[in-house]
């Protein structure tokens, strides 16, 4: 190639450098500056973009397990009416018990861009996909009543203490036999909540913290010797089946002996075991309960429960809500009372007081419940 070609071309070549340099202003180029306006969400809501909260008109959902207990038909309709008034969209839904269903739901609340999802299980330990889809779409998750078992999706869980509240139970049982069926030994049986609970076991525990001393020395006689939690386990909380399986206690272990007392997990379940002892032409055993709920709150009053423990939803339900707004607010969750490990991680757990209620305390414990103050008559 001749000189006169190469310089040309050279020439050119230079020429094709300034062009693109003009064109970029001669700088490299920089990101683009963030934008002075927070993101809107898909509603079209402006969201923080910063400081960790959302909109204070937000998306909340809240997936309990059924409701057919009070205390769960009183959550439901709770949250609805309380996260409402607090400005927010609330997505309140059931499960029916059923697993599966639950998944859905909260598959449902994921898609429909809540940032907070409250869970009351049906099962703890069978979420854990679901939730962990939730996380990984930035939405906190909060454990309602219940531990939300082997995942690490979970921000907190808000709960009555479950061992406390068994060891109430425990001790309510072995008062009640004292005051009302004379000196011992007793006869009694033992029964525990349905297992796919995570709280049932623990109540059962704190129970038999109180009641296996008293076992072994002889105070306390298991007739049927069944006192491992798995032996008097109710599938589902089911009161036809407690009812059943203290049908045939009854009958295969009482024909000739009269029974004292019964360890009952929560208040339907004792109504059942009530009814088939009076059924069954037994005097009515000191049984001990959970939840409050209206009708075992007026056989307590009338003496045909010995006991329940109180463990109020709107006390529940409004520690919750606290900790949504300390979300929304930017201010992250607060700091827990204690932890639990889920099987995967260390959990904080925001812990609540239950209460023992008889006869003698009720007008005391429902002093600021207008409803369960009607009942005591």
């Amino acid at each position: 190639m001749n000189m006169k070609k190469r310089l040309s071309l050279l020439l050119a070549a230079m020429l094709l450098v300034s062009v693109v340099l003009t064109g970029c202003g001669g700088q490299p180029q920089s990101a683009p500056p963030a934008p002075e306006t927070p993101p809107a969400d898909s509603s079209g809501t402006a969201q923080p973009a910063d400081d960790g909260g959302f909109a204070a008109d937000a998306t909340i959902g809240v997936a309990l397990p059924w409701l057919g207990t009070q205390n769960w038909a009183e959550a439901d309709e709770m949250f609805k009416t309380q996260l409402a008034a607090a400005g927010f969209k609330p997505i309140v839904q059931h499960a029916d018990n059923k697993v599966p269903q639950q998944q859905q739901q909260i598959e449902s609340m994921i898609q429909n861009g809540a940032k907070v999802i409250v869970v009351g299980p049906v099962d703890g330990s069978q979420l854990g996909a679901v939730l962990e889809e939730a996380a990984a779409a930035g939405i906190k998750i909060i454990g309602y009543d219940r531990l939300l078992e082997n995942t690490t999706a979970v921000d907190g869980v808000v709960q009555f203490g479950s061992v406390k509240t068994g060891e109430l139970q425990g001790q309510a049982l072995l008062d009640g036999l004292k005051a009302q069926k004379g000196e011992g030994p007793y006869n009694i049986e033992l029964f525990g909540g349905g297992p796919a609970d995570p709280n049932a076991p623990n109540f059962f525990k704190g129970a038999m913290q109180v009641l296996q001393p008293k076992i072994d020395d002889g105070t306390l006689l298991v007739v049927s010797g069944q006192t491992d939690f798995t032996q008097c386990a109710t599938m589902d909380w089911d009161n036809s089946k407690a009812q059943a399986r203290m049908d045939a206690l009854l009958s295969g272990f009482y024909a000739d002996k009269e029974i004292h007392g019964v360890l009952s997990p929560n208040d339907g379940i004792a109504r059942a075991i009530i009814t088939a002892s009076e059924q069954a032409g037994q005097k009515i055993p000191v049984v001990s309960g959970l939840d409050a709920e209206n009708e075992s709150v007026e056989w307590v009053w009338s003496g045909r429960q010995y006991s329940t423990v109180a463990k109020p939803t709107d006390v529940l339900v409004g520690k919750t809500i606290e900790i949504i707004k300390s979300l929304q607010a930017g201010k992250g969750m607060p700091a827990p009372d204690t932890t639990v490990n889920n099987g995967k991680i260390d959990v904080g757990v925001y812990e609540l007081p239950p209460l023992v209620v008889t006869k003698e305390n009720a007008k005391e414990a429902f002093a600021n419940d207008p409803g369960r103050m009607a009942l005591l008559k």
